[in-house]
């Protein structure tokens, strides 16, 4: 049971790592991340705010990876509600104040890249499922041979266009954005000597089949 509680610790890290190198990498006021584009256009199409957007957006990707085969789990539950929640949380908390210089903004910008990258690490290790974007990104990657770089980059391309088409944010940072998380992601991943590819996911029903067992 140690060992499933680390394991929960981990995901739950990392969803909270993704919310803050999101809104770090808003902060960093250079335009925001191609997401951000899609979500708060679409949110001020809308009138809701960017986190239940986020929330929304998740549970629509979701449909469409359980469609491509990919195993839906506890990890992507909780990415598809909480990282919209700690999004909206620290936005209001306003921690982390716009940034006023190009200087400093693009270094914030590499940070919130960094963070993400680390954050989406800690999240599919944990063995819970990916979230809805990275099971995406997933299903890309084991259905194209593509590297994952590549697989996550073209996503994040194609939600910059629809988010701009949406009324969304775009600026230089989004662009940096868009090519870079792909780049970030896959250095974190080849650092660290992880392969995505190869995790064994606990589906949902694993994760209620093993509480059942231990409360039994």
């Amino acid at each position: 049971m140690k060992h499933w509680i680390d394991r929960l610790f981990r995901l739950l890290l990392g969803l909270f790592l993704y919310a803050v190198g999101i809104v770090l990498t808003m902060r960093a006021n250079l335009g925001f991340g191609p997401w951000e584009v899609f979500h708060a256009g679409l949110g001020r199409a809308v009138g809701m705010s960017i986190g239940n957007v986020s929330i929304v957006t998740g549970v629509l990707i979701v449909i469409g990876v359980s469609a491509l085969g990919e195993q839906l789990g506890l990890g992507t539950l909780l990415n598809m509600v909480l990282i919209g929640v700690f999004m909206d949380l620290l936005l209001k908390l306003g921690l982390v104040p716009p940034m006023g210089h190009w200087l400093a903004g693009s270094l914030l910008l590499a940070a919130g890249l960094a963070v993400i990258a680390l954050a989406t690490y800690f999240y599919i290790s944990s063995g819970f499922g990916a979230g809805p974007r990275d099971s995406l990104m997933v299903a890309l990657n084991r259905r194209t041979g593509l590297a994952i770089g590549v697989c996550r980059g073209t996503i994040e391309l194609t939600v910059v266009l629809v988010g701009w088409l949406l009324g969304g944010m775009v600026g230089v940072g989004t662009v940096v954005s868009a090519f870079g998380i792909g780049l970030f992601v896959q250095a974190t991943f080849r650092l660290l000597r992880f392969d995505p590819a190869q995790v064994r996911h606990e589906t949902l029903g694993d994760t209620l089949k093993l509480l059942a067992w231990k409360r039994s």
